[in-house]
């Protein structure tokens, strides 16, 4: 485990890091001869202290947690398992699902608090829970205009359908429709002649039930991302995220990366963007509301839709019976929302594979060599994380610059989110990636699931990475190998 002393990062066998900097985030290091102090520890303290060889790797609590607060963890825990069921019920504490909704559960679409998938022919009974298609229109009216110049509202929600396509919906309502994936087979050479196939999808919306879409609606598919870190990257300070924006590339390096602006609902302003697949939430608390409300149909005191996201013209949804005669007014209260939230601030990183093998050393100084460190940042120090200390002024490895970059026509949804264009994704946190297989069974990668590996994953990289992608694909077989083992490790 690492503990903290004296303002720097040491093992308990003494040795110790350098002070982490106050004013700006932490320099990328230039040997690569042995693992840097402390890098096999991502969460800095809080790492996971549990095995990572089972599929628990990303369910475990933050290593240096106090024991006083374990059962704060695993009650929230049972909150994110929990199975909502339809209003009214006699289960007061469980009533509220829908009327429509894409889970009956948050462990639902994060399936053992990792990385959800696209539905593919080796899950055959998967109905894509862990995957859903956001909805939106571009602005039709001069208050809509006003409402996201003002960052009051990430995106206009297509006017029948709402937010994001509902796939379920309780007895006595329809569901709004089925996602449908087409995808073609890309060919790709690498220059040493080795061949792969990437695939490329084609997204639509089958069985609409509320009739004809808007004819500008704009569909991104999301699938659930990872739990592990969130406390650790919401304790980032916000000026160190920040000094790493470049959106003029004034230094030249062909990296522009800037930030999300969102509204906060707590604070009542806009506030950086940290969380989901382009930042579109600034808090755990405020990302976790709203999926309650988006994915379940749950109404919490910072996000109060009963009806979830049911629109004006789905009347019977709107007027549907509801669960909010709960305490606080609202069918998931404060007492269940902070529990929850704490639950997701602490799932613990787990610990690195590896780092001193020689070809995973050899792959992280490829790594850095071609590029790739300049958005996936490996390493901050933690601020003050108010009321958590065990996640304060820690060293961590989560290899993201948590800004958004153009990733290229490719992967474009062509859909803005806030201060996001339909071009621009968040840099994805590398910590934890290689133990997707282990946590969930599938190597599926990016924002749709489309990356079967990822060798793959670093080929659909466009924009801004293009360079760091032909980099990494004018390497030899055995090199590529190399990085690929480091990401893993990771």
């Amino acid at each position: 485990m690492l503990t903290l002393v004296a303002g720097a990062v040491a093992q308990q066998s003494g040795s110790q890091g350098a002070s982490p900097p106050s004013d700006k985030p932490l320099a990328l290091t230039q040997d690569f001869s042995r693992p840097e102090p402390g890098e096999e520890f991502p969460g800095g303290g809080a790492t996971s202290r549990k095995s990572v060889k089972n599929a628990n790797a990303f369910s475990h609590s933050s290593g240096n947690m106090p024991f006083r607060k374990e059962l704060d963890f695993k009650v929230g825990n049972g909150i994110f398992r929990k199975l909502w069921v339809s209003p009214p019920a006699s289960t007061k504490s469980s009533d509220g699902l829908g009327p429509l909704f894409n889970a009956r559960s948050c462990q639902r679409c994060h399936l053992k608090d990792g990385r959800g998938h696209p539905p593919e022919a080796n899950f055959p009974d998967d109905d894509a829970t862990s995957m859903f298609l956001r909805l939106s229109v571009p602005p039709q009216t001069d208050v809509e205009r006003a409402l996201l110049a003002a960052r009051k509202i990430n995106v206009v929600p297509e006017p029948t359908y709402g937010s994001q396509l509902q796939e379920f919906a309780i007895q006595g309502h329809s569901a709004e429709g089925k996602m449908r994936i087409d995808y073609a087979d890309v060919p790709y050479t690498f220059p040493d002649g080795e061949k792969v196939t990437l695939r490329k999808p084609r997204y639509a919306v089958d069985k609409a039930a509320y009739g004809s879409l808007h004819k500008d609606v704009m569909l991104s598919p999301r699938v659930a991302n990872q739990m592990i870190g969130l406390g650790l990257l919401e304790a980032i300070p916000e000026k160190h995220i920040r000094a790493l924006a470049d959106p003029q590339d004034r230094n030249g390096d062909g990296i522009s990366g800037r930030p999300n602006e969102v509204w906060s609902i707590a604070e009542d302003r806009p506030a950086l963007g940290r969380f989901g697949w382009k930042a579109g939430a600034p808090s755990v608390r405020q990302q976790s509301a709203e999926a309650f409300a988006g994915d379940i149909g749950i109404s919490t005191p910072l996000v109060r839709k009963s009806a979830g996201d049911c629109t004006d013209d789905q009347t019977d949804c709107v007027t549907a019976p509801n669960g909010d005669s709960k305490k606080d007014g609202v069918e998931a209260g404060k007492k269940f929302l902070d529990l929850v939230t704490f639950y997701s601030q602490n799932l613990a990183v787990p610990r690195r594979r590896d780092p001193a093998n020689r070809d995973v050393l050899a792959g992280k100084k490829l790594f850095y060599n071609a590029g790739c460190a300049a958005c996936h940042r490996p390493k901050f120090v933690t601020g003050i994380s108010p009321g958590q200390p065990h996640l304060s002024r820690q060293i961590i490895w989560p290899y993201t610059d948590m800004l958004l970059h153009d990733m290229g026509e490719g992967l474009a949804d062509n859909r803005p989110e806030g201060v996001a264009d339909g071009r621009e994704w968040r840099t994805a946190p590398l910590w934890g990636i290689g133990l997707t297989p282990t946590v969930n069974g599938h190597s599926f990668y990016l924002h749709d699931g489309r990356a079967r590996n990822l060798t793959e994953a670093i080929l659909w990289h466009d924009g801004e990475a293009r360079s760091a992608r032909d980099a990494f694909a004018a390497l030899s077989k055995e090199d590529r190998d190399r990085l690929i083992a480091f990401v893993k490790s990771l």
